[in-house]
């Protein structure tokens, strides 16, 4: 079929526009919206494998998605979790670390047994949990992207600003987005 090709050469195309404007702070509203076009092909394959076998599920995960950001949008306008240098700090490093985590799970899978380290295997508890901080910790960082947005108003900053806290939020968003439709799909695996 021809989607796999696409999602490989599309996913190679986004680390690459991602890792080029993280790494080299090149973040400009062409690089942008050409990485967001990208990763929509990613999000579109993906969720149309999920609704092909999860029919429905790609309209949760959306609504879910939606839901997650208008509450972290009201925690933040309600001033109920600060974004502090180290709520910040914590953040980052629990996205290194569930990254982390979902790397070793891969290569696990690769050289031992195939459900890897368990984090995303619906017949294990852990795997649940795993998913359900993976989520959180989108949220946090969607409380990141927030903050940054309110200092850069705040500070006057520069149109370019504007397309990195756009990266920010495209990344945040499709990171609860997939977590979601991760999560959903070990309940629809249980019936």
């Amino acid at each position: 079929e021809l989607a796999m090709p696409v999602l490989i050469v599309a996913v190679i195309a986004q680390l690459g526009i991602w890792a080029f404007i993280t790494f080299g702070q090149k973040a400009n509203a062409p690089l942008v919206l050409t990485f967001a076009a990208v990763y929509g092909v990613v999000v579109g394959i993906v969720s149309h494998a999920y609704n092909d076998f999860y029919n429905g599920i790609v309209f949760q995960a959306v609504a879910g998605t939606a839901l997650a950001f208008a509450a972290m949008l009201a925690v933040h306008a309600l001033k109920i979790i600060r974004v502090t240098p180290k709520f910040a700090r914590f953040v980052i490093a629990a996205g290194f670390a569930l990254v982390g985590l979902m790397f070793v799970n891969v290569l696990v899978s690769w050289l031992g047994p195939d459900s890897g380290i368990g984090i995303r295997d619906p017949d294990n508890p852990l795997a649940y949990v795993f998913s359900v901080v993976a989520i959180l910790v989108g949220c946090f960082f969607l409380l990141l992207d927030f903050a940054a947005v309110e200092e850069g108003v705040r500070n006057g900053a520069p149109e370019k600003f504007a397309w990195y806290i756009a990266f920010g939020l495209v990344l945040s968003l499709v990171w609860i987005y997939f977590e979601l439709l991760r999560l959903l799909s070990y309940f629809y695996s249980s019936d």
